[in-house]
């Protein structure tokens, strides 16, 4: 267990015990596996009843309550089944980057919520955002397949260490689809949790486009959008040649005022894509800087906060 005082340290996990019950999976499909399960069936305890409204299965109409009290009322029960929190880590170069290490921080941070769900008796999962860095990595992201990782589910505090020793090997290289890793991480997941993505967001790509899909799918989601200060606060002047991370591609770039401009311009579009996308769809969005306090991260994730 020598992962866990890296990741977790002790003043953290006191943090996280005191946090741990408030956390709600909410995935909206009627599926086996979410804290309240929209069915019948011997493996769920009767939850609380609602109105009747058009549409509902008539199966789960309480028929003794009907007939007390001559309103219609269907019955929820929760699921004995524990739900399922998987952990969608991007590992693009990009991610590589900042002090502290932005990667470091979305390990960090994925390492607590995993804390979260398994000391509450739920699963959670690793899920690794494919790289570009070798001949193997590209041929596999022309055939569709973007998640470099697929962990398996762990389930209570046991599973803790094997989840923090898979954290700890994820390393950021080469590019990625951020994209087609979430439809790809919605495709193998055999029924809708919350999923949690962890990225910078500097993907060329249709995210939220993917991340609507996901949704639509039933799934609940986070977007944990991780940046270092001096992405957010650059104090670039002069002449400048600049290579990207992922590609390669160097471009001569002068950094006076009218481009400092453009790129806060551009990156304020960026947040405010990703912001809007949380409030239309009622997910949370978390906007992150890598030299704060991650406590606050955590307690902002378990209110679902749109940052």
């Amino acid at each position: 267990m020598s992962t866990l005082p890296s990741l977790l340290d002790p003043a953290f996990l006191r943090e996280l015990e005191a946090l741990r019950r408030r956390l709600e999976i909410r995935a909206r499909s009627g599926a086996a596996g979410e804290h309240t399960a929209r069915r019948r069936g011997g493996s769920a305890e009767f939850h609380e009843h609602r109105p009747y409204t058009s549409g509902d299965d008539l199966r789960r109409v309480d028929w003794l309550a009907f007939a007390r009290t001559g309103s219609p009322v269907v019955k929820l029960f929760r699921s004995e089944e524990d739900a399922v929190m998987r952990l969608l880590i991007d590992a693009s170069a990009s991610l590589d980057y900042g002090e502290p290490n932005k990667l470091d921080v979305a390990r960090r941070l994925a390492a607590a919520f995993a804390y979260l769900a398994l000391a509450g008796s739920q699963r959670a999962q690793l899920l690794v955002a494919r790289s570009g860095d070798d001949k193997s990595a590209a041929e596999a992201q022309s055939e569709g397949l973007a998640l470099a990782r697929v962990g398996v589910p762990r389930r209570g505090r046991a599973g803790l260490p094997l989840l923090l020793r898979e954290l700890s090997a994820v390393q950021a290289a080469g590019g990625g689809n951020l994209a087609r890793a979430i439809d790809e991480a919605v495709r193998r997941s055999a029924r809708p949790g919350l999923l949690v993505v962890l990225s910078d967001f500097l993907d060329p790509g249709p995210v939220t486009t993917a991340l609507g899909r996901a949704r639509a799918a039933g799934h609940d989601l986070s977007l944990v959008h991780i940046l270092s200060r001096d992405e957010i606060e650059p104090r670039l002047e002069g002449d400048y040649s600049l290579v990207d991370a992922e590609t390669g591609a160097a471009v001569e770039v002068t950094m006076d005022a009218r481009a400092l401009e453009a790129y806060m311009a551009r990156l304020s579009g960026l947040v405010e894509e990703l912001r809007a996308f949380a409030r239309r769809h009622a997910v949370t969005y978390l906007s992150v800087v890598t030299d704060e306090p991650l406590e606050g991260v955590v307690r902002r994730f378990v209110a679902r906060a749109i940052d």
